[in-house]
């Protein structure tokens, strides 16, 4: 059973990884709205943001390889925009072969989507890779994120390795009884090992909330004393929203 997919890097030392998790939160997250606010056309405004995220990366020792893995995850998402550039026909077309076009709208468009989601989601990937979650999670309660926010999430982290490694038992079963899935029919079996393990974890979940609930449980973790942000905390958050701030402010000045 592997427990580091989601936040390997998580107990790395670095400046970025001693930041306080409200400081990294509200920092990350002032990029990611300065980011999707900001119009397709403001090249600069891109290049500022993406700097923000190469700078905090090197700081925090994060491999560049694992942060571009990891953001493979929007590409499916780039493909289908690109896939539909050929029906956006409005704009002046920059390729054409014969009923094939494609506009100057179609690539804004394509920039826009790929740009905004890729810096977007490094910087989720560089929350989670320099928090650990528990630390992320009582940040996110400072901050007052809604308590089922919160307390979902927990589980999700807590149990998420359980199904998966029942995932993984049911896949060696069946493997030990000869299974090619090299046609078309024997796809059914998929879906019984997804309804399976759907049922199952859905008995655990209800056995795990009974016990909870026999010990007490009001939907609230106890915590240790709680680490009160220091002035490289706040000159942290304070320097990468402003730098991001000052950014989207320059978009609309210009």
């Amino acid at each position: 059973m592997k427990h580091d997919f989601i936040d390997r890097y998580s107990r790395l030392e670095s400046p970025v990884h001693e930041r306080d998790a409200r400081a990294k939160t509200v920092a990350l997250f002032a990029i990611i709205i300065a980011c999707v606010t900001t119009p397709p056309r403001a090249w600069f405004a891109f290049c500022l943001y993406a700097g923000l995220v190469v700078v905090i990366t090197v700081a925090s020792r994060v491999p560049f390889r694992y942060l571009l893995t990891r953001m493979l995850v929007v590409v499916p998402f780039v493909l289908a925009v690109a896939v539909f550039m050929p029906f956006m026909h409005q704009g002046r077309p920059v390729v054409e072969w014969g009923w094939f076009a494609i506009s100057e709208k179609g690539l804004l468009t394509l920039w826009n989507v790929a740009a905004k989601s890729l810096i977007s989601v490094s910087c989720v990937i560089l929350l989670t890779s320099t928090t650990r979650f528990n630390d992320l999670m009582r940040g996110f309660e400072r901050l007052h994120v809604p308590m089922f926010f919160t307390t979902v999430t927990s589980f999700m982290y807590r149990y998420v390795f359980i199904i998966v490694d029942e995932a993984e038992r049911m896949k060696r079963a069946r493997d030990s009884r000869n299974y090619k899935g090299r046609w078309i029919w024997q796809a059914r079996v998929v879906g019984y090992m997804i309804a399976s393990l759907f049922l199952r974890s859905h008995e655990r979940a209800e056995r795990v909330y009974a016990a909870m609930c026999a010990r007490g449980f009001d939907g609230t973790y106890p915590r240790a004393s709680d680490r009160k942000m220091r002035f490289n905390d706040y000159a942290f958050m304070c320097l990468t929203a402003g730098v991001a701030l000052a950014g989207r402010l320059a978009v609309i000045w210009v």
